[in-house]
């Protein structure tokens, strides 16, 4: 098991905006392409699964997550299956403007990978979230704001 903070990355849009775009799905699910053929299912008012294959550490497999929002502090999510089942983090927003902070703090472990292998695979992950989704969300913000004028 593997503990990691990922903190100080930032969003380029104020926090409501990135709560709607979190929300939104279209621009948010096409944004990730290390994940294919996604599934939701409602849990509750604040908890969906998603399952879907993800691409980590060089290959396709399938996996599902719990996520719970808790709009507009954070996000929880629990891996059920996949590569990183077992694992647990928590993404917290903070307002900062026109921008919004993202600090991700998880404990990750694996029913598959080797433990000298959890780490990077935990690392891979959060990078290509965050990767994926900044361009996005400038990009939609900078629209919104477009639109507005």
């Amino acid at each position: 098991m593997v503990y990691l903070t990922d903190e100080g990355s930032e969003f380029d849009a104020p926090i409501d905006f990135v709560w709607k775009y979190i929300f939104g799905g279209g621009a948010h699910d096409a944004s990730h392409k290390t994940t294919r053929n996604p599934k939701f299912k409602k849990v509750s008012d604040i908890t969906i699964e998603y399952a879907s294959e993800r691409y980590l550490r060089g290959k396709w497999a399938p996996d599902r997550l719990r996520i719970s929002m808790f709009p507009p502090v954070s996000v929880v999510t629990e891996w059920l299956e996949g590569a990183l089942a077992g694992s647990k983090l928590v993404y917290l927003y903070t307002p900062r403007g026109e921008k919004t902070g993202i600090d991700v703090y998880g404990e990750f472990t694996s029913p598959t990978l080797a433990p000298a292998e959890v780490e990077a695979a935990a690392r891979e992950f959060l990078d290509h979230e965050f990767r994926d989704d900044a361009p996005v969300v400038r990009t939609e913000y900078e629209k919104s704001k477009n639109a507005g004028r």
